[in-house]
């Protein structure tokens, strides 16, 4: 890798760190002010199927997963590390005092997961690597988060499905991503 493809890998990298950090508020924001319905005492809902409604936050958490992926292929495993923990102690200084343990239990165990899936995968088979961690990872946060938060899985499906499309929504970018650094030879990190 040359020093111009090196500097663009870490320049990206620190974007997509930054991106990552960013869905963490944005999320625990929009579970208490953006929905269709807000529920009292509960989360603001969004429909994410027909008939199927999710606590809005699900949008920001299936980027987040993706968002992980992307921090581990430019900055390497220790730095994705990082920020899981750094994410999980974000949540939960800024979640809503009811959905502190909630949320951060849910962000550092399912980034975990989805580490732990990406982690074997991603050097062969990069989109594959991007969808297996990410639903996995969106399956156990939205378990961890919704007992945590509610004592009840009532929003369960809700949950997955509307991560599961933040994830598909970002199929394409990642598609392209891998191309063009094939293209201009940035190696992951």
């Amino acid at each position: 890798m040359t020093e111009a493809t090196e500097t663009r890998r870490i320049g990206e990298g620190l974007v997509f760190l930054v991106l990552f950090c960013l869905t963490i508020p944005a999320a625990n924001w929009l579970i208490g002010h953006v929905g269709t319905v807000c529920v009292p005492n509960g989360p603001c809902l969004v429909p994410v199927a027909p008939g199927l409604m999710a606590p809005s936050g699900v949008t920001m958490i299936g980027f987040a997963l993706v968002l992980r992926d992307l921090v581990q292929r430019r900055l390497g495993v220790g730095v994705a590390f990082g920020a899981i923990l750094a994410g999980a102690a974000l949540s939960a200084l800024i979640a809503p005092p009811s959905l502190v343990i909630a949320s951060a239990a849910a962000f550092f165990i399912s980034e975990f997961a989805d580490l732990a899936v990406y982690t074997p995968l991603e050097r062969r088979r990069l989109i594959v690597a991007v969808v297996a961690s990410s639903m996995v990872g969106l399956v156990v946060d939205s378990i961890v988060f919704l007992w945590l938060a509610f004592g009840s899985l009532e929003f369960l499906l809700g949950q997955v499905v509307g991560k599961a499309w933040m994830v598909l929504l970002s199929i394409p970018f990642v598609v392209w991503l891998r191309r063009r650094d094939q293209r201009v030879g940035i190696a992951p990190g």
